[in-house]
């Protein structure tokens, strides 16, 4: 028996990751950074799930950018995806120095997460919060239009 919910999340690297979310199409990306293994993380991601159902065939697009180890794919990222029953799209980012891809997605992000970018066609409004979100605040954040 496999789910029809999760999808094995994609692997990227950071170049693959900036080459989506910031290619000035009209989509806008909401994209969470997080791990199985931070507990503040996952107790967000029903948040994000929330969302991405909300705003499903709209030009709004929910990423969960995790941060597990990649050798953790197939056993606990992928258990963790199903047992949740999340439907937003997951990708995986290969990648071990932080220093290589910190800035690359926010000059104000430190490393921690959880994080989430929103990026806009536009890219003079692109916003960043480092910290637990809520529903609430996303909303918030998306209709935040500079």
């Amino acid at each position: 028996f496999t789910s029809a919910y999760a999808q094995k999340p994609a692997v990227y690297k950071i170049d693959q990751l900036t080459k989506r979310i910031f290619n000035n199409s009209d989509t806008t990306y909401v994209v969470n950074f997080w791990a199985t293994w931070c507990k503040p993380c996952v107790a967000e991601l029903p948040d994000f799930e929330k969302l991405h159902l909300e705003y499903k065939g709209s030009n709004v697009k929910v990423l969960l950018v995790s941060m597990d180890f990649v050798e953790e794919l197939d056993k606990k990222l992928k258990d963790f995806l199903d047992k949740n029953k999340y439907t937003c799209e997951v990708v995986l980012l290969d990648e071990i120095n932080g220093n290589d891809f910190i800035n690359q997605i926010s000059e104000q992000w430190s490393g921690a997460i959880p994080a989430t970018l929103i990026t806009r066609s536009n890219r003079l409004s692109d916003e960043f919060y480092e910290g637990k979100l809520n529903f609430e605040g996303l909303t918030k954040m998306m209709n935040h239009k500079k």
